[in-house]
């Protein structure tokens, strides 16, 4: 696409964990070429943390998105402005939210992005925390404003999970979710049926930057459930806030379970699962998988999501990179979905 035909818009960054500064540098590294081939010039106009701001030299008039140097250190960044000032010095046209998803910032995380919904910026997020509990309100901030919502690194990082069940499927008449959105889990698990004790199979996962510092979330089952809420509530019109979910966890008492199914030529598997027809609730077992179920088939932290309808056939997804860098390009994709210009024709 020629130069002179990107738009530019302005990027608010909220969180500079991991994937935040995946983000960041992949903007760096790449902005010329997403406006080259996109038709939208991502400048990142402002780093935001709980306490300090980083205003990139674009910024200031200096580059368009791939010139300017990596943030230096906090100790160097400035104070922090309220979002609305922050918004509005930028002319932010996407508000980004890589903030953690625990209880503590929840409530300052669903009001960022209520906020900037109601003033027609658009709010792309990898935390799940505020979708879970602030889904319908979110909703009718984006209708209030005018502006869009995505969640694809909520829903499995860099699989394209929750785009279609926000968009692909519409129409197909699809009635059931089964799905392995946790990639720790599906590389413990396989570790188990190895032989491997629980204690081994997940600092194997640590060293490969597969599992987090506290897999609780992904071994209890809770990390997949909140997906498949998220993906339930984007196929059907759910509550994601409201609906109920029992879960099995993968603990000490799996390995024999694992090792089992494995002499059977199965694969023990983590199962997020929704039907259309039990409203608001999602499950996650751990079930045997025999050859031929695209579960089955997974290797390594691999994830998948398999959309049940009946009369367009099962149409699954799988794959996509488990890491900050994964989630980082969902949410560059995201940016991309909801700042360039829709065109005419293919586009």
């Amino acid at each position: 696409m020629p130069e002179h035909s990107a738009t530019p818009v302005s990027v608010v960054l909220s969180g500079y964990g991991p994937v935040g500064r995946a983000y960041v540098e992949h903007l760096a590294a790449h902005g010329e070429a997403l406006a080259d081939r996109h038709g939208a010039r991502l400048r990142l106009a402002a780093v935001r943390t709980s306490s300090a701001e980083y205003l990139p030299p674009s910024a200031n008039g200096a580059g368009t998105g791939g010139t300017w140097a990596p943030p230096p250190p906090r100790s160097a960044w400035g104070p922090l402005p309220s979002l609305a000032e922050a918004l509005d010095r930028t002319g932010a046209g996407v508000l980004v939210q890589c903030v953690p998803s625990s209880p503590e910032v929840r409530d300052q995380a669903a009001a960022e992005a209520l906020l900037a919904l109601r003033r027609g910026v658009h709010v792309v997020t990898a935390t799940k925390s505020h979708l879970l509990s602030h889904w319908r309100e979110l909703g009718r901030a984006a209708a209030e404003g005018g502006s869009l919502i995505r969640i694809s690194g909520a829903t499995g990082a860099a699989l394209p999970a929750g785009d279609l069940a926000r968009a692909g499927v519409r129409g197909l008449g699809c009635r059931t979710v089964r799905a392995c959105p946790n990639g720790t889990a599906t590389f413990v698990l396989d570790r188990l049926s190895a032989g491997d004790s629980l204690a081994d199979a997940v600092a194997e996962a640590r060293r490969r930057g597969i599992a987090e510092a506290d897999p609780s979330a992904d071994l209890s089952g809770s990390d997949a459930a909140t997906k498949a809420r998220l993906l339930a509530a984007l196929l059907w019109g759910w509550d994601a806030s409201a609906v109920r979910t029992e879960t099995e966890a993968v603990d000490d008492g799996t390995a024999r379970a694992a090792r089992e199914a494995a002499a059977s030529g199965h694969r023990l598997r983590a199962v997020a699962s929704a039907d259309a027809d039990e409203p608001l609730l999602v499950r996650v077992r751990l079930e045997r998988t025999a050859p031929g179920d695209p579960l089955h088939a997974l290797t390594g932290p691999e994830k998948a999501v398999v959309y049940g309808c009946p009369d367009a056939g099962d149409i699954t997804v799988s794959g996509g990179r488990s890491s900050p860098l994964g989630a980082a390009l969902a949410m560059v994709k995201d940016t991309l979905d909801v700042a360039v210009p829709r065109r005419l024709g293919f586009g």
